[in-house]
């Protein structure tokens, strides 16, 4: 066993939201060190990868304010960092249950920008995709490069003086006198006078081997880890595959589409699809796991065929067979909400569900305040009636 090192705060796990704590610690001073079971950001975590769905659209007011606090937060890191982190190219919302009329009020009433168009008026937009409801067009939305993100955000952490140590799994954090000694699967020990812990699908697996107070204990919500498909579909029209300049717009738009038989959300690949085609899939589509580890990478053939299906009826503009396909970790809470708590020097962090990664810089911002003492708010504090519901 090696004592590798101590510090004030360690953060475990060195994705999207492990990486933004650690920016934000550090930039405020204090001595922070991460580790991370593989290399960050891990293909095999919830934060590789060059495309993530920027979108404004939520039917809670709480959730579309938060973005536009999150908007601002990651024109911030972009400026700090010296590049483009989002990609232009607007967000669109249909389907009989994803209610657009409704989203559309929410967006008036937060101030955010947008139109209610008829689906005849999208077609002529994007005559790529077919519209069965109303569309919602946030011309703000846009493509996170997550990947992009987690290294720019560990970069600025370093910079500030903060230590990364990759291929370095955290098996267990046990109280050592007034703080805590996190020890890896190997036998190596850190020791830290805090712990955050944001291992997204492995989060169950390691709080089984941390010491919390049993009355926390009693109140965490389970999180739910599936290993979901997603797929890559060629445009089939020439002129839109390429990538985009810095501060050029994507060729297509993201989209998310919620009608009576299937939950669907789509946006330009990146770099992850060569710049010429879509990422699309079925929002929890995918298979309920234990956590991380027992992931497979093998993609669910009756999903495909879903899919496939899907382009063909819904979306002509795409070559109905994909190119590329691949698998990826949700790790859900109920209501799809977030867990953002802390007890006895011990920072509990699962932003997930889904939909987190548009939130990242700010998230770095609220467990940074967990850390120093802040209490956490009560949408994502362990004693939130969403969880309360759930048990």
């Amino acid at each position: 066993m090696t004592e590798l090192d101590s510090t004030q705060v360690l953060i475990i796990g060195a994705g999207l939201m492990g990486s933004a704590a650690a920016h934000q610690l550090a930039a405020r001073g204090t001595e922070v060190a991460v580790v991370e079971r593989d290399t960050a950001p891990s293909e095999h975590g919830s934060s590789h990868g060059s495309a993530r769905i920027f979108r404004y659209a939520y039917p809670d007011p709480f959730y579309t304010g938060l973005v536009d606090q999150a908007r601002a937060r990651f024109s911030e890191l972009e400026r700090l960092a010296g590049q483009q982190l989002i990609t232009p190219g607007g967000a669109l919302d249909f389907g009989a249950r994803r209610d657009p009329r409704q989203l559309a009020g929410v967006l008036d009433e937060v101030g955010i920008e947008h139109e209610l168009l008829p689906a005849a008026v999208a077609a002529e937009r994007w005559p790529g995709i077919n519209f069965d409801t109303d569309v919602l067009w946030q011309p703000g939305g846009g493509v996170i490069d997550a990947e992009s993100t987690v290294l720019a955000q560990l970069r600025l952490a370093t910079e500030a003086g903060a230590r990364v140590h990759e291929h370095w799994e955290a098996a267990s954090v046990r109280r050592d006198g007034t703080g805590y000694v996190v020890t890896s699967t190997t036998g190596d020990t850190i020791r830290a006078a805090q712990v955050v812990v944001a291992a997204g699908a492995w989060l169950s697996k390691l709080l089984a081997e941390t010491d919390l107070p049993s009355a926390f204990v009693d109140r965490l919500p389970r999180p739910v880890v599936t290993q979901e498909n997603a797929y890559h579909f060629a445009y089939r029209d020439p002129a839109d595959p390429g990538e985009p300049t810095p501060g050029s717009a994507t060729s297509w738009p993201t989209f998310i589409h919620k009608s009576e038989h299937i939950l669907t959300y789509s946006l330009p690949g990146g770099r992850d699809a060569d710049f010429r085609g879509q990422k699309l899939a079925e929002f929890l589509g995918g298979t309920p796991i234990a956590d991380g580890s027992a992931q497979t990478g093998t993609i669910d053939p009756a999903n495909r065929e879903r899919i496939i299906e899907y382009v063909r009826e819904q979306v002509p503009g795409l070559v109905p067979q994909p190119y590329a396909e691949t698998t990826c970790l949700f790790t859900m809470l109920p209501e799809e909400d977030f867990l953002l708590d802390a007890a006895e020097g011990l920072v509990i962090a699962s932003p997930c569900s889904g939909h987190g990664a548009k939130f990242a810089p700010l998230i770095g911002e609220f467990i940074a305040e967990l850390v120093a003492g802040a209490a956490a708010h009560p949408r994502f504090a362990v004693t939130s009636p969403a969880w309360t519901a759930a048990r």
